[in-house]
């Protein structure tokens, strides 16, 4: 159970990412004895606990991080294709281009010129823009992804401090309950 001290210190830095600041205990004496009735193996089982929440956090943001950084390219090189297309569509000449049909396997066409383009956005959609609004529509994406991605690295750097003053906490308790217990009792 969060105490009034503890409660404040959880607004962390980082209020938008949902993340919460771990607490630093300062003084395990005074922390333990906040802990109303837990056993040592209580309060560790707990702090285990979130750690291992910072642990899957973790792990969703390193995949999140991982899929822009595939994405980004991809749009990269859309967005290049349709400010192309946008230069060629007032020529009469056809651009040559080559398809992907299968791993390796690539397949020579000509497109015409035109003002429309037909985007696959995935999940079997695919619709067709003209070449004004596809790339209002990539350069927004891409501005997307690109600030995703800065959010994603910053919580990331965030969590890894998170489940550092854990795993300090942690380290804490344990060796205040070993001291505590190598104490003759008098």
């Amino acid at each position: 159970m969060a105490t009034d001290q503890e409660s404040s210190v959880m607004l962390g830095p980082r209020p938008n990412s949902g993340i919460p600041q771990a607490v630093f205990v300062e003084d395990v004496d005074d922390f333990m004895s906040q802990t109303e009735n837990e056993s040592v193996d209580e309060v560790l089982r707990r702090l285990d606990e979130q750690h291992q929440k910072y642990k899957f956090l973790e792990f969703n943001l390193l995949q999140k991080k991982r899929r822009l950084k595939t994405q980004m390219p991809d749009i990269k090189t859309t967005l290049d294709i349709v400010k192309y297309m946008q230069k060629k569509k007032d020529s009469s000449d056809s651009l040559p281009a080559q398809f992907l049909l299968s791993d390796q396997v690539y397949a020579k066409a000509t497109i015409p010129p035109s003002d429309k383009v037909c985007l696959w956005l995935g999940a079997n959609v695919m619709l067709e823009y003209s070449l004004v609004d596809a790339e209002t529509l990539l350069t927004k994406n891409l501005d997307n992804a690109q600030k995703t991605l800065k959010e994603a690295e910053q919580d990331l750097d965030f969590l890894r401090d998170q489940y550092t003053t854990t795993e300090v906490n942690i380290a804490r308790v344990y060796n205040w309950n070993v001291k505590k217990n190598k104490k003759p009792d008098t």
